[in-house]
């Protein structure tokens, strides 16, 4: 009977102060995020629609370029791990930067105006690919002389990819 006395006396102590406001400041500046983001929470604002939320953002053709030699210098960067044979790193690695590098090229592609230009850029795009699904998959067999031979080759169409776009 006396903690029932003792405990509501407390809560009536504890419930008689007078309740201060919280002041809330802005939200933080953005953080970055991934390439194409603006906020690393981007993903978790859910005033924002789907497609902004959860999907690369499409930019204009001339930093779509800039981003396609990015992806283009990282893919290339990719020859340490393949010396050290880091195969989970090189798979994953390059599938993210070969899945910008995609749809940049996607982007600068469809911006060109004539049919040749187009046809050329698209050849050159499905034989780059090709060397980056063998490059891909001589990383998932690990096998190091398919990895260098397929490496080599996505270094010279890339090249010629990279000397297209200007």
């Amino acid at each position: 009977m006396a903690s029932g006395v003792v405990g509501s006396a407390f809560a009536q102590v504890v419930h008689a102060g007078t309740v201060a406001a919280i002041k809330v400041g802005p939200p933080p500046p953005l953080s970055g995020g991934l390439p194409g983001t603006d906020n690393s929470d981007e993903a978790r604002d859910f005033d924002l629609p789907l497609k902004n939320r959860f999907y690369l953002q499409p930019l204009p053709p001339a930093e779509a370029a800039v981003r396609a030699k990015e992806s283009a210098q990282d893919i290339l960067n990719l020859k340490p791990l393949i010396d050290k044979k880091q195969w989970p790193y090189v798979m994953n690695d390059l599938r993210l930067r070969a899945s910008y590098l995609r749809y940049d090229l996607k982007t600068v592609i469809s911006s060109k105006t004539t049919k040749e230009e187009k046809k050329d850029l698209k050849d050159l795009t499905g034989k780059l690919f090709a060397t980056l699904d063998g490059l891909d998959h001589a990383a998932k067999i690990k096998s190091p002389t398919e990895a260098e031979k397929y490496y080599g080759e996505t270094k010279t169409v890339l090249g010629d990819v990279l000397a297209k776009l200007g």
